[in-house]
């Protein structure tokens, strides 16, 4: 199994994240001019800070529906029409799929700079990012296609409904600012982040469009890309815990702060406001006027809001409510009026009285009576002759020895006792051949988050590795003293055909010797997600070997091409 080191691909603007054509039109009428304010007439974050937009001609491409690309991908509706380019939604006929298309003159102004960036963009190989799929020059146009997603929702739809609740725009800023500390490592910035450019999958993730490419379709630049990334996060987690954009201009379907005020904290602008989150926004906008709350420093990079998300308190998901069903009702058939309305001034079944029939007072019913009670007699001393019986037989074979049951056993059934949690002291990556997977995720295994993982490369053949090449990557725990391990439970990235994982008990963090001379504990397949491994009879050991042989195969994901690979998000240990 040989390890890939192909690029991954990656992202660009879904499309959707244009003024309608109406705005459109206005835009490039007043050539883009800025407000007294100085936001962007198209309802962009204002420029500032050395950001700067170059020209462009007039017109876009005169294209129309049904147009086909390259032979294969077909223009359906015009979602923008601005600045000299035109971005649309299309079908890729090869792959039957729907996609988003910018496309612009050869000859415009900004055509270099948009294939430049959408080549850049694609290189970064991060699934946080619409994925860049083509970038071609051809027959005097210049286009670019990337993901469609049509099962996700626009930040601005969100925010449209309401304010954010804590825990999703907690959710919000730190998958934001993860992904872009991600992109600006890589020299990548966006430089248009508004809630257009913000997508929320139907699983709950957000996916970040037009990473490079909405800029250099605007021509908008910045002398301090990463301050101007960060604030505009900020002013994402600003409108998502207030409903307000942060300047005095209304867009995005939001209405701006006041003329004059200034920029205000989010609690005065929104009562119950998170107050860890409040700070953060402010933290994030400290740069463009904003005051930061108990003299915390501002962040002036995505990687310090990042951080400073990560210093924060988790904070949990709202518990689910349920409603109480309601009170059970009789029906009128149970209530014994079999459906009939009841007459006017009539008692109902609820309201009357229960009378009971009256006892039997005839002779036949005396002599009944009697008869019940002596059979009753008869019963009850057949009943205590029988049980004294029984205990007296019990007595004697207990007392002569022969069906004596010891005590505690054959009576009582075994009491099953709760498996116990070894909670993990300390992981280190292993391997036969001393090169490392991913040696500073190892940490992540065990830290009860599960968005965390350490995950391995990726290998060209698989599912199985092959011994002559890696027989297996995998890691040692430590459990800080000698423990009775009988199973655990590893949470993994990815499912398909197939992992295998295999529990070694081994005599240190670096255990030296063959796998094959290791106690083995359990071994396991699986085509899901979670892996379960159970041994026979429990093995005691400190140190634990979880030893992968078999991956499933997995596309461009974050840090690789597709391969075979496999992550672990989370191991438990259990005797």
């Amino acid at each position: 199994m040989a390890e890939r080191s192909t690029a991954a691909v990656d992202v660009a603007d879904n499309g959707g994240d244009e003024p309608s054509a109406a705005e459109a039109a206005k835009a490039t009428a007043d050539g883009l001019e800025k407000t007294q304010d100085g936001q962007a007439a198209d309802g962009a974050v204002p420029e500032k800070d050395g950001d700067r937009r170059t020209a462009a001609p007039a017109a876009a491409p005169e294209l129309h529906s049904g147009h086909k690309l390259a032979r294969r991908y077909r223009l359906e509706e015009c979602v923008t029409r601005l600045d000299g380019f035109s971005s649309w939604r299309a079908m890729d006929e090869k792959l039957r799929r729907a996609v988003g298309v910018h496309l612009l003159p050869a000859d415009h102004a900004r055509a270099r700079a948009v294939l430049a960036a959408a080549r850049s963009s694609a290189l970064l190989g991060d699934p946080r990012f619409v994925q860049v799929l083509d970038a071609v020059e051809e027959n005097d146009l210049v286009y670019v296609v990337h993901e469609w997603l049509p099962d996700a929702t626009e930040l601005t739809a969100i925010l449209a409904a309401g304010p954010m609740e804590p825990h999703e725009a907690y959710q919000l800023v730190s998958q934001v600012s993860q992904a872009m500390t991600a992109a600006h490592r890589e020299g990548l910035a966006h430089l248009r982040l508004t809630p257009s450019a913000i997508l929320r999958t139907s699983t709950g993730q957000y996916r970040i469009r037009g990473l490079a490419v909405n800029a250099a379709l605007r021509g908008i630049t910045s002398d301090t890309p990463q301050r101007a990334d960060t604030e505009a996060i900020g002013a994402l987690l600003y409108a998502a815990l207030t409903q307000r954009w942060p300047y005095e201009n209304d867009a995005y379907g939001l209405t701006g702060l006041p003329k004059g005020v200034g920029l205000v904290a989010p609690d005065q602008v929104r009562a119950g406001v998170h107050r860890g989150l409040g700070e953060l926004a402010m933290r994030a906008l400290a740069n463009d006027g904003a005051t930061a709350s108990r003299q915390e420093p501002a962040c002036t990079t995505p990687e310090e809001l990042s951080k400073a998300v990560a210093a924060m308190p988790r904070i949990r998901p709202p518990e689910p409510t349920f409603t109480a069903p309601p009170e059970y009702q009789h029906t009128t058939y149970q209530q014994g009026s079999y459906g009939r309305p009841t007459p006017p001034g009539m008692p109902t079944a609820q309201t009357m009285a229960v009378v009971p029939p009256p006892p039997l007072q005839s002779r036949t019913g005396r002599a009944l009576k009697w008869g019940v009670a002596a059979l009753l007699i008869a019963a009850l001393g057949l009943g205590s002759w029988q049980l004294a019986d029984t205990l007296l037989e019990r007595g004697s074979q207990g007392s002569n020895g022969s069906n004596q049951t010891p005590h505690g056993k054959g009576d009582e059934a075994p009491v099953e006792t709760e498996p116990v949690l070894h909670p993990v002291a300390g992981a280190r990556e292993f391997s036969l051949d001393d090169k490392e997977q991913d040696p500073e995720g190892v940490k992540n295994t065990f830290d009860g988050d599960a968005s965390t993982y350490w995950r391995t490369k990726s290998f060209r053949d698989g599912p199985e590795m092959k011994a002559d090449y890696k027989a297996g990557v995998g890691i040692v725990y430590d459990l800080g003293s000698e423990q009775e391990v009988k199973a655990a439970s590893i949470a993994l990235r990815y499912a398909g055909d197939h992992s295998t994982v295999t529990l070694y008990a081994t005599d240190s963090l670096s255990p030296a010797g063959k796998i094959g001379s290791m106690p083995k504990i359990a071994t396991a397949k699986t085509s899901d997600s979670t892996l379960n491994l159970t041994a026979d009879k429990p093995v005691k050991t400190r140190y634990v070997l979880v030893w992968i042989t078999a991956m499933p195969y997995v596309g461009v994901d974050a840090f690789s091409g597709p391969g075979y690979k496999q992550a672990i998000t989370d191991v438990k240990f259990t005797g």
